[in-house]
């Protein structure tokens, strides 16, 4: 296994330890810290939750650029990273619209949109065609990825300028959402009509 591969499977291992540093201190009611820095509140498991969920983040763009500049893009790569990439950005959504940070109905339609272009990718894959992840697609994560980590530490800096940047680009991941999700299903259209 290349570099950018284990760097995508320490991205899907990185999953269930951020879901458990993020849920384990509030399920067993243990007092936790908390610190007033940049212009908001923020307690150990935000930080903590913020620091797997970044490095996670991190090795999404060391994994592509690795690949891409060494020649070491494989078929593995390009079907597990997007993966990977909506396990944990997916799981981050979940867990921060219980908690009343994100609406619901944004949370559903970026999860409804990752489903569709799953269930396609899974699809193809059966029928030996791989469909990379597009450069809407890639905004879309990189915007998501960016609004997670300012709601996991409440906004900092921008909530002391009095600027809801976290919302803004939660709006904005979800507009990113709809247009590649568009994107994804017309470029496989007729693909899917033959699978039919």
């Amino acid at each position: 296994m290349n570099l950018p591969n284990k760097l995508t499977v320490i991205r899907l291992l990185l999953v269930p330890v951020f879901i458990v540093v993020y849920l384990v201190p509030e399920a067993l009611s243990m007092h936790v810290p908390v610190y007033h820095v940049l212009g908001t509140s923020m307690s150990l498991v935000d930080i903590l939750s913020f620091v797997i969920f970044a490095l996670a983040s991190i090795t999404d763009f060391l994994d592509g650029k690795l690949a891409r500049k060494n020649n070491l893009v494989t078929t593995f790569g390009k079907f597990v990273d997007p993966v990977a990439d909506k396990m944990l950005v997916n799981s981050a959504l979940i867990l921060l619209t219980v908690d009343g940070k994100i609406p619901v109905v944004l949370l559903i339609i970026m999860v409804l949109r990752d489903t569709l272009v799953d269930a396609v990718r899974f699809l193809a894959a059966n029928h030996n065609i791989v469909i990379a992840a597009s450069i809407w697609g890639k905004a879309k994560t990189m915007t998501q990825m960016v609004a997670i980590c300012l709601l996991l530490l409440n906004n900092p800096i921008f909530a002391y300028i009095g600027l809801p940047l976290d919302t803004i680009l939660i709006y904005l991941a979800t507009i990113f959402s709809v247009f590649s999700g568009i994107n994804y299903l017309n470029g496989s259209k007729e693909f899917i009509l033959e699978s039919m």
